[in-house]
């Protein structure tokens, strides 16, 4: 193959693994496409950085393509960003496939927590979460689903460039059989937790034009929509209301006792039932800070007007809740006015108790992302998983249709329910084996009604966490390195062993 040829064919590559994803949700791309990489050679660790550059910018070129309409200069740094990590992985010096597989991985594993506490975007496992590999998120999460899937791409790449009916092949074929079988019987059979009792959940859904910003539309337009939807639900058909993210800003004062906070109260009376709504404030009527923060929090209303309990949001969205080294950026004249506030970051478990219901994991928005945050919020006690999340400013449906496929992520790696509700879309119900049984439309006014079941116990996942598969990865990166290293070349094997006596 020439080089020409070989870097069209990284191209392509990138792309089956980008229409693994959703909104296009083809989850054999990824296996073809992570085959068709680990085939690409190349002598050269310049020509291999090359490819893998390629393969990148293929693969979360349109996977990312939502951040255009948000930033264009971002979207084209955060593409070569992710692009030039797997350049590196791919000019690794290893003649093994799975010394690459290891590679790769690594740096798959690395974007779930850097730079800026992760950037898991267009993941290898949200590509998996419509497939029939999902099961073994039980077991290992995104990270093991990383691996899995190129390991595969590697062996099914082993088997094509082999000889026919040779040992390698055979051995191979043997090995992939092995390995599959051994994770879809553990995946089974592991634990996923144990049914408690069901709970009756509202997700309000305000509904609203898609690609709007909270410059475009007025905080108090999207909390009267989400008043307005809330007045469909009568009293007795639920347990429990759930709002989404930002549904509520709150400016100059407390939550609990601003006019909202009682608009709030008046309606968790009306159906005697708690609310749990989503409300952005200012940082100083939470935490000890300055003027000028915010915090992005979920907070519980209770029928008799008691604000009980409340989840300030951990992860922050960066360039999105907040500027990385603000200052910096500032004196070299970037445009930081597009986020004049920081969000303060939460310090408490991921969980808020709603008395008479249950005990409910939270994670915010971006949150869902992070297979970290599930596993806080079941170790914590939470028996379903909730996603509020504000997706209102995202062009298209790639953000919104990718987040669907993390919550059924989080529901496998946890053994939870996840309910997922959103101001504009979409909104969504999913139970422990990842199947999304509700789904609202983008911009409806609706609301989703479900009963998820409370559950206790934990997976294999939420007991050991990513940290075994990091391992993992890097000694399949490294042991392949050693073992080429070691190894004398064939000339230096039949120069250095004695001749036989005549």
């Amino acid at each position: 193959m020439t080089r020409r040829q070989s870097r069209l064919a990284s191209l392509l590559s990138g792309a089956l693994v980008a229409i693994s994803m959703p909104p296009w949700g083809f989850w054999p791309g990824a296996l073809a496409g992570a085959a068709l990489l680990f085939s690409l050679r190349a002598d050269r660790w310049q020509d291999r950085w090359v490819l893998g550059l390629l393969f990148g910018i293929s693969w979360f070129g349109p996977t990312t393509a939502w951040m255009y309409f948000l930033t264009a200069p971002g979207y084209v740094a955060a593409v070569l960003f992710f692009a030039v990590l797997h350049a590196f992985a791919a000019a690794v010096p290893t003649r093994s496939r799975f010394g690459r597989v290891g590679a790769h991985s690594l740096v798959e594993i690395a974007r779930l927590v850097m730079p800026f506490g992760g950037i898991p975007l267009a993941t290898l496992g949200i590509g998996q979460a419509g497939g029939p590999l999902l099961p073994i998120a039980r077991l290992g999460g995104v990270p093991l689903l990383t691996l899995t899937v190129f390991a595969i791409g590697a062996m099914i790449a082993e088997l094509v460039t082999t000889r026919r009916h040779s040992t390698g092949l055979r051995r191979t074929s043997m090995w992939m059989s092995a390995t599959l079988v051994v994770l879809f019987t553990t995946a089974l059979v592991a634990p996923s937790g144990t049914d408690l009792a069901p709970v009756s959940v509202a997700a309000v859904q305000g509904g609203g034009q898609q690609g709007t910003s909270a410059l475009d539309v007025p905080s108090i337009d999207v909390t009267d929509a989400h008043l307005t939807a809330s007045q469909l639900i009568q009293a007795g058909d639920v347990d429990m209301v759930l709002w989404p993210e930002n549904a509520i800003d709150v400016d100059r004062r407390p939550f609990a006792d601003s006019a909202v906070a009682d608009l709030i109260r008046a309606e968790s009376s009306r159906l005697n039932v708690p609310f749990v709504v989503g409300v952005t404030e200012d940082a100083e009527f939470v935490y000890d800070v300055e003027t000028g923060n915010f915090v992005n929090a979920q907070y519980v209303v209770m029928p008799d007007g008691d604000v009980v309990d409340r989840y300030v949001k951990v992860i922050k969205v960066p360039f999105g809740e907040y500027i990385p080294f603000r200052s910096l950026l500032e004196s070299l004249g970037a445009p930081t006015g597009l986020i004049p506030k920081d969000a303060i970051s939460g310090t408490g478990p991921a969980v808020v108790d709603v008395d008479g219901v249950g005990t409910f994991g939270v994670v915010i928005s971006w949150e869902v992302f992070f297979g970290s945050r599930g596993r806080d919020a079941v170790t914590s006690g939470g028996e379903i998983i909730i996603n509020p999340t504000n997706g209102a400013s995202y062009t298209w449906t790639i953000v919104q249709s990718q987040q669907i496929a993390s919550s059924k992520l989080r529901a496998v790696e946890t053994g939870r329910w996840v309910i997922q509700v959103a101001p504009t879309g979409f909104s969504a119900t999913v139970d422990p084996s990842g199947n999304v049984l509700e789904r609202s439309d983008i911009s409806e006014q609706t609301v989703l009604y479900s009963t998820p079941m409370r559950r206790s116990g934990t997976t294999v996942y939420t007991r050991i966490g990513d940290a075994p598969f990091a391992i993992a990865a890097l000694l399949l990166f490294i042991i392949p390195m050693m073992l080429t290293r070691r190894s004398p070349s064939p000339d230096h094997r039949s120069q250095s062993t004695p001749s036989s006596p005549s």
